[in-house]
C-alpha cells in the first residue's frame, strides 16, 4: 500500500522510556513511574514545564498497596507544576487506555478553548508494583476481573485459558506443540531485552514439561506478575499542515522526523462474560477494535510489520491474530510452526518477548508495547532483537479475558 495513503491522528511519540519488568523491583509505584517518564521526557527532549498533560495508567493500587491520587503523587515527582492530571483504570488494558487518553487529547485539543489551553505535549505512564502483595492477593485481584456470576462460581482468567486453548487444539486439529511454540519463540525474543522479566531461552520440550496451571496450559503458557513501569511523551505531530512540531519547537537539533506517527488507534468492549458468547474462541472486542483501526490507519493486516499482541496465555496470541485478520480462522498456529511470527519470519510477533517473557504489569504493558514499536521503528535495537526495515507497527491490549480491547498502529 502507497503510505502517502495511510491515515494518520496528528500525534507523533516524540519519547519513550521504561523500567526493567522484575518480579520485585524493590522500589514504590511511584519511584518507577517516575523513572519510566523521566527516561521518556529525556528521550523526547522535553523539558517537564512543557508537559500539557499527564495520564497515568494503573490497575492495582488499591487492591494491593491502599495506594490512591496517584497521578497527583507523580505531577509532584517530576514536577509538572499546572499540568492536568488524571489516573486511568482498565484492567490489563489500562495501559492502552492511558495512551488513548493522551492521543485523544492532543487530538481534540481544549474544546470551546484558547489555543494556549490545547494540549501539545502529554506525558502518558503506565505503572504497576504487583509484588505489593502476595501471589493469594494478587490472584485474588486478578480473579475479581472476569465477570461477577463467573467469579462467584470460581472462574479465573487461567481456567477461561484452559478452556479456550483445548476448544482451539480441539477445534483445528493443532497439536500441543502449537502453543509450546509460542513460548519458546517469545522467551527466545526476550533473551537480548533487556528491560524482559524473563531473559532465558527456552524450547518447545521445556514447555511442554512445565507444571500444568489449567490443562491443556502449563506455566510457561502463562505469564507472570510483574513490577514495572512504561512511559510516552506525546505532541503535536505537524503532519497535516496546520501545526508546526511540537517535538521540534522544543529542541531545534532533535531528529523529529524519528519519531513515530500515530496512525489509528481504536478501543472497543465485548460481552463481558464468556459463558454468554456464542463462540468461546470469538473475542468480539478484538475484531471490532482491530477493524476499527485498521480502517482509521487506512491500512490493511498485510501491510503490518511487526505486532505486539496480547499474549496473557499462549493460546490468546494465536486466537487474536486470527480475530485481527492477520491469518484465516484455525490458521495462526500452523503459521508459528512454521516460523512466519518468528523476528524473521514474515510478521513478527512479540519481538521483545511479549507478556509471556517481558512480563505483565498490568497499568505498564500495553504502554511497553508502544515502547517496543517506537524502538522497532526507529531502529534503536541490536541486530539480534531487531525486524529489519520495520515501518508499520501494531499493537492490542485487552482487558480481562476480551471484554475490552485497545489497537493501535503506529508508522515510521
Amino acid at each position: 500500500m502507497d503510505p502517502s495513503a495511510t491515515g494518520s491522528t496528528g500525534v507523533r511519540v516524540a519519547g519513550v522510556g521504561m523500567t526493567p519488568f522484575e518480579s520485585d523491583s524493590g522500589r514504590s509505584l511511584t519511584d518507577l513511574a517516575a523513572a519510566a517518564a523521566e527516561r521518556a521526557l529525556a528521550d523526547a527532549a522535553v523539558d517537564p514545564a512543557d508537559v500539557d498533560a499527564l495520564h497515568f495508567g494503573n490497575a492495582l493500587a488499591e487492591a494491593l498497596d491502599e495506594s490512591a491520587g496517584l497521578a497527583n503523587a507523580l505531577a509532584a515527582a517530576l514536577g509538572l507544576d499546572g499540568a492536568s492530571a488524571d489516573r486511568i483504570e482498565n484492567t490489563s488494558a489500562t495501559g492502552a487506555s492511558a495512551f488513548h487518553r493522551g492521543v485523544e487529547g492532543i487530538e481534540g485539543g481544549a474544546a470551546g478553548g484558547a489555543e494556549s489551553d490545547r494540549t501539545d505535549v502529554a506525558l502518558v505512564v503506565g505503572a504497576e508494583k504487583m509484588s505489593a502483595g502476595d501471589t493469594r492477593d494478587v490472584t485474588e485481584a486478578i480473579s475479581r476481573l472476569v465477570h461477577r456470576r463467573e467469579y462467584a462460581q470460581g472462574i479465573t482468567l487461567p481456567s477461561f485459558g484452559g478452556l479456550a486453548a483445548g476448544t482451539y487444539l480441539d477445534r483445528h486439529d493443532a497439536p500441543r506443540e502449537a502453543l509450546a511454540a509460542v513460548a519458546a519463540k517469545n522467551h527466545g525474543n526476550a533473551v537480548d531485552n533487556p528491560v524482559a522479566q524473563f531473559r532465558k531461552s527456552i524450547d518447545v520440550a521445556d514447555a511442554l514439561d512445565s507444571p500444568v496451571v489449567a490443562a491443556p496450559l502449563r506455566l510457561y503458557d502463562c505469564c507472570p506478575m510483574s513490577d514495572g513501569a512504561a512511559a510516552v511523551v506525546l505532541t503535536r505531530g505537524g503532519d497535516r499542515g496546520d501545526d508546526e512540531s511540537v517535538a521540534d519547537a522544543a529542541n531545534p537539533d532533535s531528529e523529529v522526523s524519528r519519531a513515530p506517527r500515530v496512525a489509528g488507534i481504536a478501543s472497543a468492549t465485548g460481552t463481558h462474560a464468556v459463558a454468554e458468547r456464542p463462540d468461546p474462541l470469538s473475542i468480539d472486542s478484538v475484531r471490532t477494535a482491530g477493524n476499527r483501526v485498521f480502517d482509521r490507519a487506512g491500512i490493511r493486516p498485510d501491510d503490518v510489520d511487526v505486532a505486539c499482541i496480547h499474549d496473557a496465555f499462549t493460546v490468546l496470541e494465536l486466537i487474536e491474530l486470527e480475530e485481527l485478520g492477520f491469518y484465516e480462522t484455525g490458521t495462526a498456529w500452523e503459521a508459528t510452526l512454521d516460523g512466519d511470527t518468528a523476528l524473521d519470519g514474515d510478521l513478527a510477533v512479540n519481538p521483545g518477548g511479549g507478556l509471556k517473557a517481558r512480563g505483565h504489569p498490568l497499568g505498564a504493558t500495553g504502554l511497553s508495547q508502544i515502547v517496543e514499536l517506537v524502538w522497532q521503528l526507529r531502529g534503536d535495537l541490536p541486530e539480534t532483537r531487531r525486524v529489519d526495515g520495520a515501518e508499520t507497527g501494531f499493537a492490542i491490549n485487552v482487558a480481562g479475558f476480551g471484554n475490552n480491547s485497545v489497537c493501535t498502529v503506529l508508522r515510521a
